[in-house]
């Protein structure tokens, strides 16, 4: 008998609703829920694919200490006692916890009250400081809170979309079918992107605009300034609802066309066509991401967007507000309970006296944090000068994903006492840990996630916990109870600290304070079973329904009014004689953070297999740098090597590598070991898309690709980048010198027998080599090497890891790299949820399918998740544009 149970999608802030089906045999598998109102059933390639993820490969089973499998009851007391020793020697700021957007509300509100209400700390911060911590100080500063005003209707609604610093189509895959179903039924609604590269989402847009790296400001800024010139100006709103305008505007004006041409790259027709497109257009809705948030002007940022909807009082009414599209799947939770450094419980002020004492009274603590704690970055370097000196991180990879990666690496290495709570054994974090505990996965976790409009939907549990495994918010409950505070930690179940959370919310708040779910203080485990997708704020005794804040005013600030935020034009150009390209970091459309969960999925890695830095076709010929050699990226902080691909969809001047490869999966592509540590001085976020680098060749002897059915071990080659493929592994490689016998390499890094001899070829004229392993009928593995970049049908040979081989002429295919006559190499995948290739796509179109639609009814290609359809429609260019030459 099968079972189906509704659950949350565990990736971006969209907050997709998923069932999960159990058939009677114990597959699991997933599809989008239609009735959850994020999605409408709709699923991105990374939320199709959540069933490939949930085996028990690499799992944390046990706890353990310093590597040794040890009991709960042992690991905790470990853990209790050194946080209290520590404490009580140097004081409730010598110990820190690192969480992460990944955990769920419960396990936040958990670790937040422990640090902050009873050890009397805060250092407590999140990996949502790297993701969207601008937009909490923006919104703050502007809103007297953090509160996002819309909705994803409001998207939908809107005449005018302005995306900005947001690669919607591959970040918020579904978000960006919404807006392109509404552009396609209304095709009067106008989309502006704003990217300094040319990415997918830009397939949709009416206007691009390649805006140098952190010119926003500057843009949003001759925005105001023009609109004040014009009728869109609601002096109205601006005079019952606002303060700081004539300051904020004398800001803005102060900057004429010739210095925004030069401060954002852009030439005035296009900047003049952007500014009347917003003046023209009553409903706008402007979205914006990492592109905006991760920049040492990030605040400034959001204030100067968040400025020019106070100023025509374009906010809050359908189709109308700025709207943060949130990264994660519950970073709005972990703002909801204070989870960052800075914050208090319930959108409370961790400076305001009396937030504290009603946070102190509703927890009955001994004392609570009346002061900040340290900001990630500067959490660390605290951790590498000893003023930490014991650590618990929570489901996060910092030494992948922090700035300045070696030197965070170097810092939790030193430091006296690191815990890890985790579901991967191995992880680049992991290494550190002197106890290592297991924590639940998606799918045995149970509990609360908060997406970008606010809405709160629950995670369900519906695989058991797998071998010792805890929830997080029990592990940190266990450590407060045996710290000498059993009863506040004294949770029965994930239920109750909801509910506990809830009651928080509403206690002693009379509308002064956003956040407010008091509907749900009374919970009980039934009530929460049930609990459907809601959004807050939902007051006692009200009924859930669709809210959007200040289209009468209503801000959070004393005086309930918004505050106009003065901005000015920062100096965006980091370069220098030394390092005279700019790098941007960010994510690609089927990798999630740091691959621990993704890595997993042969249909994710099959798009993108490997790190890559996307470099314009100019700078490329001027470094010396061809299309897919590799190139070494270095910062003052440290290198990368990464496949060069040579594309004019990037800005001259600039690369872009993404953020998600690690040494589990490649040699030396942790980028953010090459990203500074420079943060924004307000929001303490760190400035990940504008970083000053050099590039240049790397030079090897040879190149080599793999596939092997068993997973390769102990590589230890100039480059390599290890993917999972279906019936196996595959492997990119450089060499910078020959082995004494490759066949031995292979023997030793594929695990091939000894007594398995290969069938290949070895021209030592051309340097090329191929080796083919087979145990009877079936590919052990099989080995290419050349002195370029290695031409072979890879995709063809994967799939030759899970086909029988009886005849020898299949196992000379193998040798050679590619099908015989008669039979179809896929090509380079393009759809990940239907597995379609980039040879199976021109075949369709030579067959006659000359639109994305046409394709897809003739291959499923674009017909799920969507985000694949841009490049769809370029291939379908591409092939009509060489067929009429």
């Amino acid at each position: 008998m099968s079972t189906e149970t509704k659950t949350t999608c565990p990736y971006c802030g969209v907050g997709c609703g998923v069932i999960a089906k159990i058939d009677a045999n114990g597959t699991v598998s997933v599809k989008g829920d239609p009735d959850h109102p994020a999605n409408f059933g709709r699923l991105c390639s990374k939320g199709s694919a959540l069933a490939e993820t949930v085996d028990l490969d690499g799992r944390v089973l046990h706890p353990q200490i310093s590597g040794e499998r040890a009991s709960w009851d042992k690991a905790l007391d470990l853990v209790a006692s050194r946080f209290s020793e520590t404490i009580a020697e140097h004081g409730p700021d010598s110990v820190a916890f690192y969480v992460s957007g990944q955990l769920l509300t419960e396990d936040y509100y958990v670790a937040n009250k422990l640090m902050k209400g009873f050890i009397g700390s805060a250092n407590i911060d999140t990996n949502s400081r790297l993701c969207m911590s601008s937009s909490v100080a923006g919104h703050r500063r502007a809103f007297g809170a953090d509160t996002v005003p819309g909705t994803y209707e409001d998207i939908e609604l809107a005449d005018l979309v302005i995306l900005t610093g947001s690669n919607l189509a591959w970040c918020h895959p579904v978000i960006y079918q919404r807006l392109a179903a509404a552009k396609a039924a209304r095709p009067s609604m106008k989309v502006v992107v704003i990217d300094p590269r040319r990415t997918m989402t830009a397939d949709i847009a009416d206007l691009h605009l390649a805006i140098r790296p952190d010119g926003d400001v500057s843009l949003f800024m001759g925005l105001l300034a023009h609109l004040a010139g014009t009728s869109a100006i609601d002096q109205n709103y601006i005079g019952t609802h606002t303060n700081g305008f004539a300051e904020t505007f004398a800001a803005a004006s102060a900057l004429g066309i010739a210095d925004l041409m030069e401060r954002t790259g852009l030439p005035s027709m296009q900047l003049r066509q952007f500014f009347r497109m917003f003046q023209e257009t009553q409903k706008v809705v402007t979205c914006y991401s990492q592109g905006v948030n991760q920049s040492a002007s990030g605040t400034d940022k959001v204030n100067a967007i968040i400025n020019c909807h106070l100023a025509t009082g374009r906010i809050g009414q359908p189709g109308m507000g700025p709207f943060s599209l949130t990264g994660q799947p519950n970073a709005m939770g972990g703002r909801e309970v204070g989870g960052l450094a800075n914050m208090l419980a319930a959108h409370m002020a961790i400076e305001s006296p009396e937030d504290c004492d009603r946070v102190k009274r509703f927890w009955k603590s001994p004392d609570i944090a009346r002061k900040p704690g340290l900001k990630a970055v500067e959490m660390f370097r605290a951790v590498a000068d000893g003023r930490i000196k014991a650590l618990w991180i929570m489901a996060t990879n910092p030494v992948v994903s922090m700035p300045d990666a070696n030197a965070v690496a170097a810092a939790i290495a030193a430091c006296p006492f690191v815990v890890v709570s985790d579901v991967l054994q191995e992880t680049d974090t992991t290494q550190y840990a002197h106890v290592l505990l297991p924590s639940l996965g998606w799918g045995e976790k149970d509990g609360t996630v908060t997406n970008s409009e606010r809405r709160i939907s629950r995670q369900r549990t519906f695989l058991p916990a797998l071998a010792e495994a805890k929830p997080d918010w029990w592990q940190m409950a266990e450590v407060g109870r045996r710290m000498g505070f059993a009863d506040p930690f004294s949770f029965p179940a994930a239920a109750d600290v909801f509910a506990e959370h809830a009651a928080l919310s509403a206690f002693e708040n009379d509308g002064s304070r956003d956040f407010d779910i008091g509907a749900h203080a009374r919970t009980d485990t039934a009530t929460y079973d049930a609990l459907a997708p809601f959004q807050w704020p939902q007051q006692a005794d009200t009924d859930a329904r669709i809210t959007r804040f200040f289209s009468d005013g209503g801000f959070f600030h004393a005086d309930r009014k918004a505050r106009f935020i003065a901005v000015s034009a920062p100096v965006s150009d980091r370069t220098n004689a030394d390092f005279p390209l700019t790098l941007n970091t960010g994510r690609i459309r089927d990798q999630w953070h740091t691959m621990t969960r993704t890595g997993k999925s042969a249909r994710l890695s099959a798009h993108i297999a490997e790190p890559f830095a996307e470099i314009h076709p100019r700078d490329a010929m001027e470094i010396g740098v061809s299309s897919a050699s590799l190139v070494e990226i270095e910062s003052p902080y440290g290198k990368a090597v990464v496949r060069a691909l040579v594309t004019d969809r990037q800005a001259r001047g600039s690369l872009f590598v993404p953020m998600h490869w690690n040494d589990q999966f490649a040699a030396k592509a942790r980028i953010d070991a090459v990203v500074a540590p420079v943060t924004d001085p307000i929001s303490g976020q760190p400035a990940s898309k504008n970083v000053a680098i050099a590039a240049r060749p790397l030079k090897v002897e040879s190149y080599g690709f793999a596939v092997s059915f068993a997973k390769p071990q102990n590589l230890d080659t100039a480059y390599w980048a290890l993917a999972k493929a279906v019936g196996g592994w595959r492997l990119e490689l450089a060499f910078d010198a020959a082995p004494d016998s490759w066949t031995e390499w292979c023997r030793a890094h594929f695990g091939i027998p000894d007594h398995i001899e290969p069938l290949g070829y070895a021209d030592s004229q051309s340097g090329n080599l191929r080796l083919a392993f087979f145990d009877g009928s079936r590919l052990l593995a099989a080995f290419f090497l050349a002195r370029r970049p290695v031409a072979v049908a890879r995709n063809w040979a994967i799939e030759q890891l899970t086909v029988q081989h009886t005849e020898l002429a299949k196992r000379f295919a193998v040798v050679a790299g590619r099908p015989g006559a008669g039979r179809m190499d896929p090509g380079a995948s393009v759809c990940s949820c239907f597995s379609v290739g980039v040879n199976q796509i021109v075949e369709a179109v030579r067959g006659g399918c000359h639109s994305v639609e046409a394709v897809g009814r003739e291959l499923n290609a674009g017909t799920n998740c969507g985000s694949c359809r841009a490049e769809i429609r370029g291939i379908i260019d591409g092939c009509l544009a060489a067929a009429a030459e």
